[in-house]
């Protein structure tokens, strides 16, 4: 228990306070943009509520005192975004995603359930009327696309990042995603019990797509955002359908022995493509600072450099702090007031949400490359960000080819 309390406080310093070295101060002109063009199709959203009927949940009560899931089964409240056919209904606003905040666990009785929630409103004041892609409940298209689960960060709403969602449906994907919750209530635990949990709803919603016409579960690949890509992890060594990884910034690069502490998940025997988009690099200094768990660092192997038998690609970026992975956090009005003191030094909050953009566009071609066999897509990743029309000072890239290809890699300049 005391490592895990450990853990959690490690976890919370490199989200929060270890990227702290930007100027803290006001960027009132500021506005997050998101660049990257729609694909061919237009976005449809639904929500499916649906039970995992084989794991139990301690759920909450309502204002009678009676609990909103009276058989104690584990709710899933499954976001699908798709390729869908054109319409002319109004599309979706930030405050109609924020909204199904309330209904994660209980879906149609509104629940008060504190901190996820706050953080919502939080993150959204200002912006709620702002508009999106999708179009609630669309026409789908009569067609087969890959599937994609994304997994959020810890405790994190399954919106925590709408734009690399729609922007995934719109060139071909069906998206899938639900809350991050724990394993028996809805407060996630930074240990193997919630990872294991977070892995199982990813493979409940792989079961669950098979009954959605439009999808193509024999083509699988998993988003996991921080806490998000453990359990990815965890799902990718258990459930030989996925066929792809994409971490944002992940947990398990930073927490090597929670892997290890898995038992059954092993890195080094994984053939699957991984692609890690990084956060800039921390001076020593800001390692040193701060207290580490260093049971993480010390016993266990670090699974980047276990991952040997599947196509590894390693995408840093050099403008933006772990937080800014996420377009709740870029968007808000918050982050507009407060951004400056995450940010690396020397960069901007204009350069982060530019990052933001390519890093949907490398895991689109990534999804493209391994889910699809596209080949423009496998030459867009082999070729240095540089040639891609990515700033140079903005990212450096590098490709380890399973079975001991040659490597192929592209070093930042110098800003």
């Amino acid at each position: 228990m005391r490592n895990a309390r450990k853990f959690k406080w490690s976890i919370m310093l490199a989200t929060v306070l270890i990227p702290s070295l930007g100027t803290a101060q006001d960027a009132p002109n500021f506005q997050f943009r998101f660049t990257e063009k729609p694909g061919p199709y237009p976005v449809g959203f639904k929500v499916i509520e649906q039970y995992d009927r084989s794991r139990v949940f301690h759920s909450a009560s309502d204002a009678t005192g009676k609990p909103t899931n009276a058989d104690g089964s584990r709710p899933l409240q499954t976001l699908v975004w798709y390729p869908a056919d054109p319409s002319q209904s109004q599309k979706m606003t930030i405050g109609d995603y924020a909204a199904l905040i309330h209904t994660e666990t209980s879906f149609d009785k509104p629940m008060e359930q504190g901190k996820s929630q706050a953080f919502i409103a939080d993150f959204t004041r200002g912006t709620a009327g702002l508009p999106t892609w999708a179009i609630r409940d669309a026409p789908m298209q009569h067609n087969r696309f890959p599937l994609v689960i994304y997994a959020p960060s810890v405790n994190a709403p399954a919106t925590e990042n709408i734009e690399l969602c729609e922007y995934l449906a719109s060139h071909g994907f069906v998206v899938l995603a639900t809350p991050s919750i724990g394993a028996s209530e809805r407060v996630m635990t930074i240990d193997v019990s919630g990872a294991n949990a977070e892995a199982q709803d990813i493979s409940f919603l792989i079961d669950s797509a098979k009954s959605l016409p439009d999808t193509d579960i024999s083509s699988v690949g998993v988003i996991g955002y921080s806490w998000g890509s453990m359990a990815s992890l965890f799902a990718a060594a258990r459930d030989q359908r996925i066929g792809a990884i994409v971490s944002l910034d992940g947990s398990f690069r930073y927490a090597p022995a929670t892997v290890q502490q898995a038992g059954d998940v092993h890195p080094d025997q994984m053939k699957i493509p991984l692609l890690f988009i990084s956060r800039a690099e921390e001076t020593l200094e800001s390692w040193s600072a701060n207290p580490k768990d260093k049971e993480q660092f010390c016993t266990a192997p670090d699974v980047l450099n276990e991952w040997t038998h599947g196509d590894f690609f390693f995408l840093q970026m050099l403008a933006v702090s772990h937080i800014q992975f996420s377009s709740i956090f870029q968007r808000s009005e918050r982050f507009r007031k407060e951004g400056l003191r995450f940010v690396p030094a020397d960069y901007s909050l204009q350069e982060g949400a530019e990052t933001y953009s390519w890093v949907a566009r490398y895991t689109m071609e990534f999804l493209n490359a391994y889910l699809k066999h596209d080949a423009a897509s496998m030459a867009f990743l082999k070729r240095t960000p540089a040639d891609n029309g990515v700033p140079k000072h903005l990212a450096a890239a590098s490709l380890r080819p399973g079975s001991n290809k040659q490597a192929v890699s592209g070093t930042p300049s110098v800003k």
